[in-house]
This record gives C-alpha cells, sequence and structure tokens, in this order.
C-alpha cells in the first residue's frame, strides 16, 4: 500500500522549499514507463510553470494542501477558465489537448496529478509561443498576471 502522510507532505515541502525550481516529486508510478502518472507535487509560490499542453491524455489534479490557480487558455492565448483549487473546487481534470497553467497560491502546498503514461517530457511545440520558458526573463512578470488574470483575458506580453 502507498500513502501520503502529512509528515510525507511536510518534508517534500520543505524539499520544495529549497530546490531552485521550489517543487518536489514524490512518485506513486514505479517507472516512468508507467502507463499511469501518479505522483504528488509539492510546489512552493514563485515556481514557474509555462503554459503547456498534453496532445495524448488528460490531466486530473487534486489539491492535498494548500492552494493552486489554475487557468486554461484557447490558442490565442485567452483565458478560458479560472479555478481555484484547494477552495471551492478540490479536484478538475482537463481534457487532452487543453493549454494550462499552474500557479502556487501558499506555502507548503501539495498537488496530486495523474495522467496517461508512460512519462514524455513535454516538447517545445507543446509550450506557448507567448510565455518565457523557464529561467528566462519575464517569468515573475508572467506569474504576477497568471494571479489577476480572469476569464476572457489574453494578449499577455513582456
Amino acid at each position: 500500500m502507498k500513502s501520503i502522510t502529512l509528515n510525507d507532505m511536510q518534508k517534500q515541502s520543505e524539499a520544495a522549499a529549497s530546490s531552485p525550481r521550489l517543487r518536489a516529486h514524490q512518485n506513486f508510478h514505479p517507472e516512468l514507463s508507467d502507463p499511469v502518472q501518479r505522483l504528488a507535487v509539492a510546489m512552493e509560490p514563485g515556481t514557474y510553470v509555462r503554459p503547456h499542453r498534453h496532445p495524448l491524455t488528460f490531466e486530473l489534479l487534486f489539491a492535498l494542501r494548500g492552494r493552486f490557480l489554475v487557468l486554461n487558455f484557447d490558442d490565442n492565448g485567452t483565458v478560458t477558465h479560472r479555478v481555484v483549487l484547494g477552495e471551492e473546487c478540490k479536484a478538475l481534470e482537463m481534457d487532452a489537448g487543453t493549454w494550462h497553467t499552474v500557479l502556487s497560491l501558499d506555502h507548503g502546498g501539495v498537488i496530486f496529478e495523474v495522467k496517461q503514461g508512460g512519462y514524455q517530457p513535454v516538447a517545445e511545440k507543446d509550450y506557448v509561443s507567448w510565455a518565457p520558458a523557464e529561467g528566462e526573463k519575464g517569468t515573475t512578470e508572467m506569474m504576477k498576471w497568471y494571479a489577476l488574470a480572469q476569464v476572457g483575458d489574453g494578449g499577455f506580453t513582456l
């Protein structure tokens, strides 16, 4: 049996806080080739998730601890859905091919995600062209925009 205890989440959050990316993963799947990817991700505020999509799989997200802003976009970068996971919504599933991002709102936050596998890194064509890549100039401004963006907003530029 596999479990995530409150102590596990605390240790994972501490690891995320000291990580350069401000994230730490705990896989439930035994290997990356597993047909179902299941993992807890500790995400600290300030970790940047560039909007992306998974063209061949849904993504199911659960807030285990803390709150996470999830934004969906159309092909032009307009916000189509805005949900604060961990407040009024505890779990959500996005269809394959949905452009999305996640913004951690709380220190100590842990999100659980499920996707069909095996693991495939996000291909460059599956990142939006209008947002900076991780580590590039503009990620802080992008995250500030995420926090304020509402359904119908779009056209982010640096």
